[in-house]
């Protein structure tokens, strides 16, 4: 049984430029939708995180395996559109839009902070993708002693194969794994 007062849902990089490119984001957005909604009603703070640098990606190195091809990618993109959040999704205006500079939500943003001001311990997570921003935010999050619930059908990867390992395998080392329906009846 979850304590609401100290539970907080994140919803994690679920920008339009990314989810476009989902086959199956519809069905996503829908499970995501219902734990939206569902925090909404029970007074859980909903935080969001969005990936997004500034002009010229000065805060990415050129030793970053990962990162460090995305200036070249999305040069011409303007920013703003790249951290624009799915409309069935958007936050609502006291809602806070954290801006993360790596996989995890933590770095390079103030969510931690946020966390701490609303005496959050109990961390929900939805997003894409499962192997990026559920991985490493679950991984910081659980060595800064949260609480955490990883809603399976809340998140998705390119690799099935990946996000089923991980939701089986890793998760339940560190994290309680739940679907969004089972989370909204709990």
């Amino acid at each position: 049984m979850q304590n609401k007062n100290s539970t907080a849902l994140l919803v994690l990089d679920m920008q339009e430029h990314l989810l476009g490119r989902l086959e199956e984001s519809d069905k996503l957005i829908g499970a995501v939708s219902k734990s939206i909604q569902y925090a909404r009603e029970n007074n859980i703070p909903v935080i969001y995180a969005v990936v997004g640098f500034r002009k010229g990606f000065p805060e990415i190195s050129i030793h970053n395996k990962t990162f460090s091809n995305v200036p070249l990618a999305y040069e011409k993109l303007d920013m703003q559109d790249f951290m624009k959040i799915v409309p069935q999704l958007a936050p609502l205006e006291n809602e806070p839009v954290v801006i993360k500079k790596r996989f995890s939500a933590f770095v390079g943003s103030d969510l931690e902070v946020i966390l701490r001001s609303q005496n959050v311990k109990h961390l929900v997570m939805c997003g894409v993708v499962t192997s990026g921003v559920i991985l490493s935010t679950a991984l910081e999050a659980a060595d800064k002693d949260y609480q955490i619930t990883i809603l399976s059908d809340g998140c998705y990867d390119h690799q099935p194969d990946v996000h089923q390992m991980l939701m089986e395998k890793i998760f339940p080392r560190y994290a309680e794994i739940q679907t969004c329906e089972e989370w909204v009846n709990d």
